[in-house]
């Protein structure tokens, strides 16, 4: 791979505590990593040069939370309207009639998305494995996720408490015990890389307390542990959660997480926005970490994560755009603007600053990811980096601080370059590693017959909902 640089960056938000916030700077790639951050470099023999005395740049984005099978399901009318509980119910039913072709082109679909919009490491919670499909579901995302270059974090998510056991999701997309684990293994051996600047790092992540048996949860962090990866799970997002977990098993989410030894510096949770002082001090002691997702807790009205207290304790908070089917979208700086905004509401108007939503997406995912080579530029990190044209007539008139104006004035969110382990995957705003015609028709067409399927075989309309009356959004969504 030949060398790369950047010559005349209006600004480089380095996210680096000594280096800062660089005018007119120069960056040098080499061998994957950053070389040099200077003003002034002189090209070398064979160096591509990029002109950016237009663009504002940043680290690579990281998303510590997705669920990539999911953007097929987006904007569906039956579930636009209903809490976390009956949007899960309702889709569960669609979601059974996931293929390998399915997983394929819907991770290419959320990882082209995330990589336009200046995204370089994507963590993926995969746990939904059809019983008349093949297990390795999740192969088929982290073979996506090669071809396109962006750095994955898939899990091996799972479910083993179906309807009949008193969980949540129905027995059709449930697992053994056995097989969960059998394949765990095989996923860790086949895919996890945990050398510096490694493309592909495997964690273990059972879904939630509603759909796991505490059995299973203890021997995948048994497993996690002997193998080196790290642990992931859902947890304090609803209030239903709540009474859940209080109801059967007489205890808090995460007191029930703590009594199952799923605390400490190698986890982390998605949501967590229903945690109390005393949770938020046990998280802040272990170093157990958090993956915000502030469009999809507002999406499905779960509530605002209390993320200013989390960074004030010192907890781990990484940014994370979540399911495409529970947020309509997977653009990561759209993300970090709605987490600029959100914690304005009800904490205080200076509580989250753009920088503080910056260090999220950037150096606070490649904490709670595990990640010593990611998250900032500087020389020897890895070279991953996003970058804008401030060209933008969005951006007209918001120049006084260049750094923000991406963020708050926000124009396409599109980035002009996107640049993973020293490779230009997005160039002047195209998407250079995959076909993007090609993908978006062929993700219409498995997510039409997707859909069509389950309603056929439910007898549910899951377009219901187009252009209702005005009284139809209070009716029960189960109802004809």
């Amino acid at each position: 791979m030949g060398g790369l640089l950047l010559r005349g960056i209006r600004a480089l938000a380095t996210l680096d505590p000594i280096l800062g916030v660089l005018r007119d700077v120069d960056v040098r790639i080499r061998d994957r990593r950053v070389a040099e951050v200077s003003p002034g470099l002189v090209p070398e023999p064979g160096e591509r040069v990029i002109d950016a005395t237009g663009l504002v740049a940043y680290p690579g984005f990281v998303n510590t939370h997705h669920h990539l099978y999911q953007t097929l399901q987006r904007c569906v009318p039956r579930v636009q309207d209903v809490k976390l509980f009956d949007w899960l119910l309702g889709l569960y039913e669609v979601w059974r009639h996931l293929t390998p072709e399915g997983a394929f082109r819907a991770a290419q679909v959320g990882l082209a998305e995330l990589l336009l919009s200046g995204c370089t490491t994507v963590s993926d919670h995969h746990y939904l494995f059809p019983v008349d499909q093949p297990a390795d579901l999740l192969d088929a995302s982290i073979r996506a996720a090669r071809d396109l270059g962006v750095r994955f974090h898939p899990t091996r998510g799972s479910m083993s408490l179906g309807r009949s056991g008193g969980g949540l999701p129905p027995d059709t997309v449930i697992q053994p015990e056995e097989e969960i684990l059998r394949d765990s293994e095989r996923v860790i051996a086949a895919w996890h890389d945990p050398a510096p600047l490694s493309m592909c790092r495997v964690a273990l992540a059972p879904c939630s307390p509603f759909s796991i048996t505490p059995g299973l949860m203890r021997r995948t962090a048994a497993l996690a542990r002997e193998a080196g990866v790290r642990l992931h799970t859902h947890l304090a997002e609803t209030r239903d959660e709540d009474d859940f977990c209080i109801r059967t098993l007489g205890m808090r989410p995460l007191a029930y997480m703590q009594s199952l030894g799923w605390v400490g510096e190698d986890v982390w949770y998605a949501h967590g926005v229903h945690f109390t002082d005393a949770e938020l001090d046990l998280l802040a002691a272990t170093g157990t970490g958090v993956a915000h997702c502030p469009t999809s807790n507002l999406r499905l009205g779960s509530g605002i994560a209390r993320v200013p207290e989390m960074l004030e304790r010192g907890v781990p908070v990484g940014l994370a755009v979540d399911g495409s089917a529970s947020n309509d979208c997977s653009g990561m700086l759209l993300e970090i603007r709605m987490a600029t905004l959100v914690h304005r509401v009800g904490t205080g108007v200076d509580r989250m600053s753009v920088g503080d939503a910056l260090r999220i997406a950037t150096t606070g995912g490649a904490r709670v990811l595990g990640r010593d080579d990611i998250g900032r530029i500087a020389p020897g990190m890895a070279a991953d980096m996003a970058l804008f044209d401030l060209g933008d007539v969005a951006f007209a008139g918001a120049l006084h601080d260049p750094v923000a104006a991406p963020i708050l004035s926000f124009g396409t969110g599109r980035a002009a370059y996107t640049i993973v382990n020293g490779r230009v995957v997005v160039d002047r705003g195209r998407l250079v590693t995959g076909e993007l015609p090609e993908i978006t028709r062929e993700a219409n067409r498995i997510a039409g017959e997707m859909l069509a399927t389950a309603s056929a075989r439910t007898g549910t309309d899951y377009l219901r909902g187009i252009l209702r009356s005005p009284g139809a959004a209070r009716r029960d969504p189960g109802s004809p």
